[in-house]
């Protein structure tokens, strides 16, 4: 009897994997996408994967479903490892319902997010679905609330990662947004709120479904996916590299790894990559790939607000969050999007015992009607908020200019910088020399002989004075001006310093982030 009930159990969870009907993986595969069994071998290691409730049906009767209750209910959920490391995965199966969520497939997530949670390890959700299953009614939806409440309760607490392998749509949509990063396919995955049927009954506005929410358009337009790929196997294997990069949970210290990249090694480089004039344009990512471990890092959000670099990376061995002005994309001003790019960042670091580094060459936040009108305060606050509120490790280093609130949002040390670093071509003023000349000495160049070359007098005047290299060392706002071939080994050092830093907030619920 054993043998006959174990060989009926294997049938049944062959069916599994094979899908509904016999050619529903072949539907698959002609849509350009692999089955949710396909990546999840893709994104664990070999032969790591321990399935949980894949025998589990729904319940819901009428409308047709008491002739489909498939084993699993549309939802793949269990755990395995990654670079060895335990993490937790659900994978929607399009062949079953087109992935769409039901009370059992709802509960079955539910229950695996609650494993994740009580183990501390990360959360991987392989996104495909239809959305919500219109013939269970309301118990669908609140299958969706289930969701959200415990992606919000985990935020901050397990890393949760969001891939997009398919539609998702309508209210969906927002778990992706409540986690800590979203990967994105192009031409197979696609975000919206309301579809483009709705869109243009509406408005109108006639969009394709890649036009409204395709890959492209939330990884440089709205921001909503920080990373997009032309294919599966490349997104699941950057998958497993930025897991490689965070801890298991917030009580845990991101994973080191040996280098073979000195801890003292000269930047020589970095003489030739940064022009002296601070009008010229360069690219700050070279300066990062210069002083990080082997060159190697991972950009955040690399298509969208091109104006400020969010990356991870690693200083001899240790995990560093790194937040950079870009001069090469409009001179590198804070904006209303870089703002909010460099604050996610910042928050998302701080949750997950990142230390900071601040590469800082800013001439000020952007000026304009839009801006303002589009609230540059509020959005250049939460940056603000963001750093003042990060108790992890924090170094910042003035590249070149710093002038106004910019810098001191940038992380300075008046808003609690652990070290404050300059290199001795920085120039950090209120503003830039001619402007704060043309201000102060208004009355003086007007009324002289003549005017332009008492203008350039007073500019260098203002220069020598209030933005030489030693100006801001000298009053205790720089600890110290640093020779640029130094610089890797000068982070380094402070970061090894900071390494047993230990910081309190206040007692309180939890602070109010700007909106």
């Amino acid at each position: 009897m054993m043998e006959e009930d174990l060989a009926a159990l294997r049938a049944l969870k062959e069916a599994v994997s094979e899908g509904p009907t016999p050619d529903a993986t072949e539907r698959q595969h002609a849509r350009g996408k692999l089955t949710a069994h396909e990546r999840i071998s893709l994104l664990l290691d070999k032969d790591s994967f321990q399935e949980i409730e894949p025998l589990r049906r729904h319940r819901a009767t009428g409308f047709g479903l008491e002739k489909k209750r498939y084993p699993g209910d549309g939802v793949i959920t269990g755990w395995g490892t990654v670079h060895g490391r335990t993490v937790f995965v659900y994978a929607h199966d399009f062949r079953v319902f087109g992935g769409a969520l039901g009370e059992a497939h709802a509960a079955k997530i539910h229950k695996l997010m609650d494993l994740a949670a009580a183990s501390g390890a990360p959360l991987v959700s392989l996104n495909d679905g239809a959305g919500a299953r219109i013939q269970e009614g309301v118990t669908a939806l609140a299958g969706y609330g289930g969701i959200f409440s415990r992606n919000t309760r985990n935020s901050g607490v397990i890393p949760q990662l969001s891939v997009m392998l398919g539609p998702c749509a309508g209210g969906a949509a927002y778990s992706p947004a409540l986690t800590d990063f979203v990967f994105m396919v192009r031409e197979t995955a696609q975000m919206f709120i309301t579809g483009p049927d709705v869109v243009e009954a509406v408005t109108g506005e006639s969009v394709t479904m890649n036009g409204l929410g395709g890959a492209d358009v939330h990884a440089s337009v709205s921001g909503v996916a920080q990373f997009a790929y032309d294919d599966e196997e490349t997104c699941l294997e950057e998958v497993r590299y930025l897991l490689s990069l965070l801890p298991a949970n917030n009580r845990e210290l991101p994973p080191v790894e040996p280098t073979a990249d000195p801890a003292d090694r000269r930047n020589d480089a970095l003489l030739d990559l940064v022009p002296a004039d601070p009008n010229q344009a360069y690219d700050m990512r070279a300066v990062i790939e210069e002083v990080v471990d082997s060159g190697d890092y991972f950009e955040v959000h690399t298509a969208w607000a091109t104006n400020i670099v969010c990356a991870l990376a690693r200083l001899d061995g240790h995990v560093v969050g790194i937040v950079a002005n870009q001069p090469s994309s409009k001179a590198g001003v804070l904006d209303i999007h870089a703002s909010e790019k460099a604050a996610r960042f910042v928050s998302t670091c701080d949750s997950f015992n990142i230390p900071l580094v601040s590469l800082v060459d800013v001439p000020g936040f952007l000026p304009g009607v839009d801006q303002e009108h589009g609230g540059i305060i509020r959005h250049g606050a939460k940056l603000l908020y963001a750093y003042c509120n990060a108790t992890v490790p924090r170094v910042s280093l003035v590249v070149r200019k710093a002038y106004g609130g910019a810098y001191i949002v940038m992380d300075s040390r008046s808003i609690g910088t652990d070290v404050a670093l300059a290199w001795p071509s920085n120039e950090i003023a209120v503003m830039g020399a001619e402007g704060a000349a043309n201000v102060i000495f208004r009355r003086e160049i007007n009324t002289a002989e003549d005017p332009e070359a008492e203008r350039l007098r007073k500019i260098e005047e203002y220069r020598s004075e209030l933005m030489h290299p030693y100006y801001a060392a000298e009053r205790g706002l720089v600890d110290d001006v640093i020779d640029p071939r130094d610089t890797r080994r000068t982070l380094i050092r402070a970061l090894d310093m900071l390494r047993t830093k230990h910081a309190d907030l206040p007692s309180r619920k939890h602070g109010n982030v700007p909106a």
